[in-house]
Parts: C-alpha cells; sequence; structure tokens
C-alpha cells in the first residue's frame, strides 16, 4: 500500500499561505467541484496530472525537510480536491507522520464522509476548509454543488476536535452579502475547533486557464473586491 500511486497536478517546494509555517505542498489532480472563480482549472479532471507513489512524494518532502522545521512548517495536501484521492492521502500522510510532518489537508470538504475519509482525518494535523457559500442555493449556483456535505464536514471536525481554519471567498456580489456572513459567523459559533478564519479576496489571475480549455470565464466582469469590501467582511466574521 506504502507504492499506491496517485495522481499529482504539481509541488510547491517553499509554500507559505496553506498552513503555518514553510510547507511542501502538494496539488492533487481532481475536482467535483466547478467554481466560477477557480484559479486551477486544469485540476478538474481526475485522470490528468502526474502519476506518482508515496514513496516519491515522500522523497520530495524530506528535501525540504530543513527549512519546514526551522519554520514548525509541515506539508499541505491541496487540489483540485485531496479527498477524491483518499487512500493516496491517507497512505502518504501515515508515511510523513513516521518521518515527522505535521500534516495539513486543504479541502471543501464536499465529499461524504466514508470511513476512508475518517481514516485520513485520523493522521491530519490541521484542516484548511473552504466554506464556498453558507447559502445553500448560491453555493449551487457557484459551485455546481449543495454545501450540505460542507457542513457536516465541518461539525464532523468539531466532534472529533481536528483543528482547522477556515476560508472564505470573497466574490463581490456573490459571496459578500452582509446577511450571508452574519450566517456564515452565526455557523462558526457552533463550533469549538476554529483556530483562524481567513478572507481570500477574489482575483482573476486564473482566467487565462479557462481560455487555455476554450471555455468563457464566469466571473469576467466581477470587479475585484475593495479594501472596503475586505474590511467590512473581516468586521462581519471577527476576523482579527
Amino acid at each position: 500500500m506504502k507504492n499506491l500511486v496517485g495522481q499529482i497536478h504539481s509541488f510547491e517546494s517553499l509554500g507559505t499561505v496553506d498552513g503555518p509555517g514553510i510547507r511542501f505542498v502538494i496539488f492533487m489532480q481532481g475536482c467535483s467541484l466547478k467554481c466560477k472563480y477557480c484559479h486551477n482549472r486544469d485540476t478538474w479532471e481526475l485522470h490528468s496530472g502526474i502519476k506518482y507513489s508515496v514513496d516519491e512524494v515522500v522523497k520530495k518532502a524530506l528535501r525540504s525537510k530543513p527549512y519546514i522545521q526551522n519554520s514548525n512548517g509541515g506539508v499541505t495536501v491541496s487540489g483540485g480536491e485531496p479527498l477524491l484521492q483518499a487512500d493516496f492521502v491517507v497512505q502518504l500522510f501515515k508515511e510523513l507522520k513516521k518521518n515527522g510532518f505535521h500534516t495539513c489537508l486543504d479541502t471543501s470538504g464536499s465529499i461524504k464522509i466514508t470511513p476512508k475519509v475518517e481514516e485520513l482525518l485520523s493522521y491530519t494535523d490541521l484542516v484548511l476548509l473552504d466554506i464556498k457559500h453558507i447559502d445553500n442555493q448560491k453555493c449551487i449556483d457557484l459551485t455546481g454543488t449543495p454545501n450540505i456535505n460542507t457542513l457536516e464536514f465541518a461539525k464532523y471536525l468539531n466532534s472529533h476536535n481536528i483543528p482547522v481554519w477556515i476560508r472564505q471567498v470573497l466574490v463581490p456580489g456573490i459571496t459578500d452579502d452582509a446577511e450571508d456572513l452574519q450566517k456564515l459567523r452565526a455557523f462558526l459559533d457552533t463550533l469549538d475547533n476554529v483556530e483562524k478564519i481567513e478572507i481570500l479576496p477574489y482575483h482573476d489571475m486564473g482566467k487565462f486557464k479557462w481560455e487555455e480549455f476554450g471555455d468563457t470565464y464566469p466571473l469576467k466582469d466581477i470587479p475585484l473586491p475593495t479594501n472596503e469590501d475586505i474590511t467590512k467582511a473581516k468586521k462581519i466574521l471577527k476576523v482579527e
């Protein structure tokens, strides 16, 4: 099982925005969501990317270990959606833990919790949970998928005392409504495991990837959030 193969899009050796400290970041291939603002459009197709074994990925991570240890960092598995390849990530996290790495899972939590996902979470030190939208219908419009699994995922993490950082992409006219943000804050107030809330201002730097696939970028007329927009959202969500 240690040499199970995963479909991987890319790696980042010295990441600084996907969890604490300096991190080795693994971007898994494949995603079940179709987020209108996605800047990794090229990660959607599951059977694309490059195949790597668990051993190959661990060896890559070990090259960055001195920098990671000195910064209290670790390894983050992102995507795409890593839960689509839970078998691989379970074995990867097991090996990473044996080598003394802090493990972090960056996910939308949109995949139904299975025994394999539960096993994966038992080897996960931190979850970066991207709640796409607190309103179910707006979430469907934004991503093509309801938010039911995501909210259940958040509750599961809370009940199992798994630390979580909440991420909210701030898109003008879509995710910045004050009432929606207040509902999100109310939901987060029911959780005891939230260590941090991050506002991720919407950007359109991935627009060219949509064009490379011959797709029309859905948010081409949406402006970037202003500093005022960001400050307002931070106030409602009580972001320090």
